[in-house]
């Protein structure tokens, strides 16, 4: 069962090129880090701290450089590394962290 952030995500994105991973309809998370870096996009997103449409046009545009610099057959591709790598700079734009936090969420999703 999809949340609400879940649904928004999918109908802000049906049919771009940064749809994440679906499985029956649903989105498919391969760990929690996944499941808690997509919710905490969407929860700064509708906070305001970045709009959307920003965050969607970085994953865009992230892919894309992906994609110039790997083969098609490199296996090394992770949809939510990618997310990760872009929230880790939207969140760097926003000055939510202020300059003495070099805090990333990567580092908030792994500590205990």
């Amino acid at each position: 069962m999809q949340t609400n952030f879940e649904h928004f995500a999918l109908s802000s994105m049906m049919g771009k090129s940064d749809m994440p991973p679906k499985d029956n309809g649903s989105l498919c998370f391969g760990a929690p880090w996944q499941r808690q870096a997509f919710g905490i996009a969407l929860a700064l997103s509708k906070q305001g701290v970045f709009e959307w449409d920003d965050f969607r046009s970085e994953m865009i545009s992230s892919i894309a450089a992906w994609e110039v610099a790997h083969e098609n057959t490199d296996h090394s591709w992770d949809y939510y590394e990618i997310w990760l790598t872009v929230l880790e700079r939207m969140v760097q734009r926003s000055g939510l962290l202020g300059d003495a936090t070099q805090a990333s969420p990567k580092a908030l999703l792994s500590s205990p």
